[in-house]
């Protein structure tokens, strides 16, 4: 089992030494302030530009976490807080923050690991919300977010 595989089946620790049950307990300021956990709970093919040294996700570990339900369960959960976490907060909406890239790597992570209609599904939860704060997000990152998702 990868280590991504094993952080996000709620066997392994991330690179700071937390389990996913501990990063999912993170109150909101610490989601916000934290930076390095989102590449665990979402990893993608390709290197972090943030995170230096952060996990990069392998074809076959992609594979294995496919196939496991408890990885896709936990990645279910990372999914369903950072979903609370940006229902509650208002930092990102503006034009330009960092957790625009989060939502990016959310959606690509979902889309290629639980599948198309659950990024789909964030995308639109995000994109109600920017809706509802009268579009302070900039259109490119809104381009950016719609095609993750395509």
């Amino acid at each position: 089992m990868g280590p991504i595989h094993a952080f996000l089946a709620g066997q392994g620790r991330d690179g700071r030494g937390r389990l996913l049950a501990e990063v999912l307990a993170f109150d909101d300021l610490r989601i916000e302030a934290v930076h390095d956990f989102i590449q665990w709970c979402f990893p993608l093919r390709e290197a972090s530009r943030a995170v230096p040294g952060a996990p990069v996700l392998g074809a076959g570990e992609a594979d294995a976490i496919r196939a496991d339900p408890a990885a896709r369960a936990g990645l279910a959960a990372a999914r369903d807080r950072m979903r609370l976490f940006y229902a509650r907060t208002d930092g990102w909406l503006t034009a330009r923050d960092h957790n625009h890239l989060r939502i990016t790597r959310i959606l690509t992570a979902l889309g290629d690991l639980l599948g198309p209609e659950e990024a789909e599904a964030f995308l639109a939860a995000v994109l109600a919300r920017d809706a509802a704060a009268g579009h302070p997000v900039n259109r490119e990152s809104v381009a950016f977010w719609k095609r993750a998702v395509a």
